[in-house]
């Protein structure tokens, strides 16, 4: 574990400030859910916690199916980082931050389509951009993201199809974190 040499105290109610440096750096926002745990030699670590991260494995299976019956390569991500992708390199994007970019999109909770002059990079530096995309909204809280991405081979779908099933996706993953 990697010391940062700030130190804060525990108030009256138990409550102790996370300093902006750190919640900065690991893209912690007011109102992102935390899991707490303990360790052994008494240490409290505090570890960003993703409701989609719990989907992750029925994630990846939605994201296969998509690729397999429409051809297109998609991502589904929680907030920070992509959790499932099918049609592109595994290794290129399992757990990869998400660029600014596309943080900037779920935060605006609409759907996004591009026009095809944006180009806006999935992950950073990643080198696929994003065709389609739409956040995950569960009790009205972002969640994440379901998203397209241009691939050389990217299929040429009947027009609006691909927004629909990635509002689709969305929606469905929506509706099983609120389950």
């Amino acid at each position: 574990m990697k010391a940062t040499g700030i130190v804060r105290r525990i108030d009256d109610l138990g409550r102790v400030v996370i300093p902006k440096e750190i919640r900065r750096t690991m893209r912690i926002r007011e109102g992102d859910p935390l899991e707490i745990y303990t360790d052994r030699d008494g240490e409290v670590i505090f570890k960003k916690y993703s409701p989609i991260g719990e989907l992750s494995q029925f994630a990846a299976q939605y994201a296969e199916t998509l690729y397999k019956t429409c051809g297109i390569a998609v991502v589904i991500c929680d907030r920070d980082a992509v959790i499932a992708s099918a049609g592109l390199p595994k290794r290129e994007y399992s757990d990869r931050k998400l660029s600014r970019e596309l943080e900037e999109i779920i935060e605006g909770r609409a759907l996004f389509t591009s026009n095809g002059s944006e180009e806006i990079s999935v992950v950073e530096g990643g080198q696929h951009c994003v065709s389609c995309a739409m956040p995950i909204i569960s009790g009205g809280d972002i969640t994440g993201c379901v998203a397209s991405v241009k691939t050389a081979d990217s299929p040429s779908l009947q027009a609006g199809l691909e927004a629909k099933l990635i509002q689709t996706a969305a929606g469905f993953f929506g509706r099983q974190l609120e389950e």
